[in-house]
């Protein structure tokens, strides 16, 4: 993104702009960054961050040029009137709170910090939150997790003859058992899975919450169930890989009807099959199931089988204090901890 709310093109970052940051004696040489340090630069951004804001911002400047408004910087009252239009679209409360982050951001990055004000904005998204309540609408739509049960049935839905089942069933385990997100699921190589006495281990080499990338091995116990043991399921996927000569780095592939092994999957086809294999397996709610209902499966189960929080969060690379590893724990204890469950009703 540049000056004046155009957005950057693909060697550009507003962190790397090269504006000076005081007046001096340094010249322009002083400032230049050379286009692989600013591709390096703008990758320390995460990649979907980098894509979700960038929609944002398009959409923010469009609103703007067509209101005749400055973009950037803009005005808290600029802010808070694109705030009202995105609640007059209709536009869930996740996505408004997306955009005002965004151009927050963009506003930082282009030197211009805390700017523009949020307080009209938030006020203003706050009333449509109530309002949305109030006529029966819901907050944040979370993905439902998927119980132990659920996973066998999608696991047996798998057809464990072909290399497409198999391929199936060690994602839906891989999915639950790490806690894993969908961009640490294929992004798995190889070799960050292995066998040992106990189980598996994983290596995690990055995630959303491990910004520098120092990596994070998560240990798997073997399962107690044929259809969904992490060591079952891993071992006949690399016996898959193995026979088909495949000695690429990763390990998650895309699978023709043929059979024949291809390059890494993708992120969004993670979704595709998961909603595919409940929708087979009849899971209550099928159509709203995501690969994120695997991962909140992962802490929801480990919750009601008594693990304590803090080591949840660790094993799925939540910071300690996640709302989101609470909003499961507290899904399990309205019916555990019950104030009705013994007066009888």
């Amino acid at each position: 993104m540049g000056k004046g709310g155009r957005l950057a093109t693909a060697g550009e970052h507003p962190l790397i702009s090269g504006t000076p940051e005081t007046a001096g004696a340094h010249t322009a040489a002083d400032h230049a960054l050379s286009a692989d340090t600013r591709r390096l630069i703008a990758d320390g951004v995460p990649a979907n961050t980098r894509r979700a804001y960038a929609r944002q911002w398009v959409a923010f400047t469009a609103w703007c040029t067509a209101q005749s408004r400055l973009a950037l910087p803009a005005t808290g009252a600029t802010l808070a009137e694109y705030t009202a239009q995105l609640c007059a679209a209709g536009q869930a409360p996740a996505s408004i709170e997306q955009a005002l982050a965004a151009v927050r951001t963009m506003h930082r990055l282009s030197g211009h910090p805390n700017q523009p004000a949020t307080e009209a904005a938030r006020l203003a998204l706050r009333a449509y939150k109530r309002h949305r309540a109030e006529n029966g609408g819901r907050g944040q739509r979370e993905a439902p997790p998927i119980t132990i049960d659920a996973l066998r049935a999608m696991v047996a839905a798998c057809d464990l003859t072909t290399p497409i089942g198999l391929r199936d069933r060690l994602l839906l385990v891989l999915g639950l058992a790490p806690m894993g997100r969908r961009s640490e699921l294929v992004a798995l190589n190889r070799e960050d899975v292995r066998e040992v006495a106990d189980g598996l281990e994983v290596v995690i080499r990055t995630s959303k919450t491990d910004k520098d990338s120092t990596g994070e091995t998560i240990a798997i116990p073997r399962g107690s169930h044929p259809l969904t043991d992490p060591v079952a399921a891993w071992r006949d996927w690399l016996h898959v890989l193995d026979q088909a000569g495949d000695a690429t780095a990763r390990l998650l592939r895309r699978v023709n009807r043929h059979g024949t092994i291809g390059p890494s999957l993708g992120a969004d086809a993670v979704n595709v099959i998961v909603r595919d294999l409940a929708v087979r397996a009849g899971v209550p709610s099928a159509d709203t199931i995501t690969a994120h209902s695997l991962r909140a499966g992962g802490a929801t189960v480990a919750y009601a089988a008594g693990v304590p929080i803090a080591i949840i969060a660790k094993h799925g690379r939540w910071a300690p204090t996640s709302p989101v590893v609470l909003r499961y724990i507290r899904a399990v204890d309205r019916w555990r901890d019950n104030a009705m469950r013994n007066v009888g009703l």
